[in-house]
């Protein structure tokens, strides 16, 4: 979903397809990702985790199917629900819920066959029911499409109490991949009135919410490996500065995706750990591809990435805790074109490609942002400094979080936007570029795209779907509507009596049920 400085090979990123039918029967590394094993006797048991994670009162959520802005959010409800699946140190897709899969001949069936033992907080077993009514709602949903590519609701079935088959419009070789984010379980026909306190099937229960802030205790019936923590306290911060000062003070005793002004901070303390996840997070620039849009003719969006400073963003905006970055999401991938050559700055060609597309330079452009992470909105004021060398004029206008994910996302012509994983290129290109993702921030329709999209995903030769994935890749670096500077490092602070911690990449840092208290 590895650690060099493009997480080398990541087993959690984009699996070939040979690999991927290798590994169909699943199972889970066992190791969760987790290192940091200090000789102190091996894991003790007890102990509250607390855990600071960023979020806004506005954009609060409950829902496990609804749209997590906040990272305090997501945290909670994975530790709180399964998905089928979840990233894997050794095998890019581990076994969760769904303890194995196995696809049809033509790569369109998938079948899901249900953890032992699983059961629900309150103790009714899961069942294939319980699965494909969640999978349904998930469907459902605004983004449902975009979680569950080419899948319909309606082609969701149970067999028996401990199956479950999925049919997908289209071979989809990689299927299994798409089910680690946001798959989570919950039982038949629970009501939204009733979701905020739902039983789910993970390794903690909820205790308490209280705007925000939570408490969760052990669920001593979970099916996986032993939970070593009595309870995970979280609370949410709405700024990263809040959220390291309260670890430097001792009021937290983990500060995850802090960032890297707090990393600098903390280096020279014997009394915190710096985590670094190379190359973790993306944080590119939207350009809205529809027509009407100031940025619809493909030579706008080219100029545009021609007059970034990459090296100066990734020294100035991620203070050095990052890397420069090609426009192409998905940086993790083994099958990540290297290939194609670093796009660097040219004013003189940016220049020359806004006169032929007669782009209005009389007008000033609005670059909307948040703060919700690290160095976002930051990222926006330099880009703004830098295109004004090529005599654009654009004004950052920073967006409460709540009103950014309602009102500009994915409709917006110009904004900033944020994924806090390095995944595979199938994946970016499955929930943000195709023609029907159900997230597709830039509005772009793209036909040679989507037919190297299907191409590579359905494809059982190696060969074949590296060369397709090759093309699609070629293509989002000439005329997509992503303007990807750089990758930053995802960095938390902890205590240092906080052992096994996660080191994987994007949401595998919240898969914080082996932690243990020195």
């Amino acid at each position: 979903m590895g650690v060099t400085r493009r997480q080398l090979l990541w087993a959690g990123t984009g699996l070939s397809v040979a690999g991927l039918l290798a590994a169909c029967s699943g199972g889970s590394d066992g190791s969760k990702g987790a290192v940091d094993s200090d000789g102190a006797g091996g894991p003790r048991a007890g102990g509250t985790l607390r855990v600071g994670a960023l979020g806004h009162a506005s954009a609060i959520t409950r829902d496990p199917h609804g749209t997590q802005a906040n990272e305090s959010d997501y945290l909670i409800l994975a530790l709180v629900f399964d998905t089928l699946t979840v990233p894997g140190a050794k095998e890019n897709t581990a076994s969760r819920l769904a303890a194995s899969w196995e696809p049809s001949k033509d790569l369109k069936t998938w079948t899901f066959r249900i953890a032992k033992g699983a059961v629900f907080h309150d103790g009714t077993p899961v069942t294939a029911e319980d699965v494909v009514w969640s999978l349904k709602r998930l469907r459902n949903t605004p983004s449902g499409a975009a979680r569950l590519p080419g899948i319909q609701a309606g082609n969701i079935s149970a067999r028996g109490t401990d199956t479950v088959v999925v049919v997908s419009d289209y071979a989809n070789a990689e299927f299994p991949l798409m089910t680690r984010f946001a798959t989570f379980v919950m039982k038949t026909d629970t009501k939204d009135s009733e979701i905020a306190t739902a039983p789910g099937t993970g390794p903690f229960k909820l205790d308490w919410f209280r705007g925000g802030n939570a408490r969760l205790v052990r669920n001593d019936t979970w099916y996986g490996p032993d939970v070593h923590l009595d309870a995970i306290e979280v609370t949410m911060f709405e700024t990263p500065q809040a959220m390291a000062n309260a670890l430097f003070a001792g009021q937290i005793d983990l500060a995850s995706n802090v960032g890297a002004v707090a990393a600098r901070t903390a280096e020279s303390r014997k009394d915190v750990q710096v985590l670094r996840r190379p190359d973790d997070m993306a944080m590119p620039i939207v350009m809205r591809t529809v027509k009407g849009s100031p940025f619809a003719d493909a030579r706008v969006r080219e100029a545009m990435r021609l007059v970034v400073d990459r090296e100066a963003m990734v020294g100035q905006v991620l203070s050095g805790y990052g890397t420069i970055a090609n426009d192409i999401l998905g940086t993790g991938d083994p099958d990540y074109a290297r290939s194609i050559p670093q796009r660097t700055r040219d004013l003189a060609r940016a220049r020359q490609l806004l006169k032929d597309a007669n782009f209005d330079l009389s007008k000033t452009y609005d670059l909307v942002t948040t703060e919700d992470i690290p160095g976002l909105a930051d990222s926006a004021t330099l880009f703004a400094n830098q295109a004004r060398e090529a005599a654009i004029k654009i004004k950052v206008v920073k967006q409460e979080s709540g009103a950014f994910w309602e009102k500009t996302w994915k409709s917006g012509d110009f904004y900033t936007s944020y994924w806090g994983t390095n995944d595979s290129v199938v994946f970016f290109a499955s929930k943000t570029m195709v023609g029907e993702a159900g997230q597709n921030e830039a509005g772009w329709d793209d036909a040679g795209f989507d037919a190297a999209y299907r191409k590579a995903i359905s494809s059982s030769d190696p060969a074949t779907r590296t060369a397709a994935l090759k093309d699609l890749q070629q293509i989002e670096h000439d005329r997509s509507g992503y303007l990807l500077w750089g990758m930053a490092d995802g960095i938390d602070l902890a205590a240092a009596k906080v052992r096994n911690l996660p080191r994987m990449p994007g949401y595998g840092r919240v898969q914080l049920e082996g932690v243990w208290l020195r």
